[in-house]
């Protein structure tokens, strides 16, 4: 049997719905773990990711004041919805972001971060594939010279990934949203933040 993408999605959701049986957590944090769950068919995000209190009320609330989201791919930021008229800014492809990494021997997702903190502070950050821009998310914030609306941080991968979400975790101030262990990736976040975006409807 066809279905369309619209019945798909629906039939999905409701086996995704079935498979949690009494699993219980805020309201606000359901939508987004059973997006990530459908975006992955991986039920292990269950279980790990986690929630500051609010995470998604406050980011939806950011967003409504036209809060830009900033991204540590151009995959992530080309997959994020863009009806809603958010921001969506990444600098990883920036020439002059190119030719500092080189000359400062550090990888350019460490410079897109450092230059995007300058421009936009509080913005909402969302990292799904590199732990050296979390890492020099969590840095800056300890300097204060950011203090994001929200940080996803769910890089993925085997080095610096778990200590990147740990320095993330200690941050209790700070809004966020993180996938424990290595899993993680520019999916999960497009999934985490395209749920928070749907839910501005």
């Amino acid at each position: 049997m066809i279905l369309q993408p619209q019945e798909i999605e629906r039939e999905s959701m409701r086996l995704i719905q079935e498979s949690l049986g009494e699993y219980s957590c805020p309201p606000e944090n359901l939508p987004i773990i059973k997006r990530v769950i459908h975006a992955t068919a991986d039920f292990d995000f269950l279980h790990s990711l986690t929630f500051s209190p609010n995470a998604v009320t406050l980011a939806r609330n950011a967003l409504r004041n036209n809060t830009p989201i900033i991204t540590d791919t151009l995959m992530l930021a080309a997959g994020i919805s863009k009806r809603y008229g958010s921001s969506i800014i990444c600098y990883a492809s920036d020439a002059s972001i190119h030719d500092e990494a080189k000359s400062r021997n550090i990888t350019r997702a460490t410079v897109s971060i450092e230059h995007a903190v300058r421009e936009y502070p509080n913005a909402i950050y969302a990292i799904g594939n590199a732990p050296t821009a979390l890492i020099r998310l969590c840095e800056l914030i300890r300097e204060g010279l950011a203090n994001p609306a929200l940080v996803v941080g769910v890089p993925v991968g085997f080095v610096n990934v778990i200590e990147a979400k740990n320095m993330l975790q200690s941050l209790t101030d700070i809004p966020r949203i993180i996938s424990r262990g290595r899993k993680g990736g520019t999916t999960v976040a497009c999934a985490i933040i395209n749920a928070i975006l749907y839910g501005l409807e």
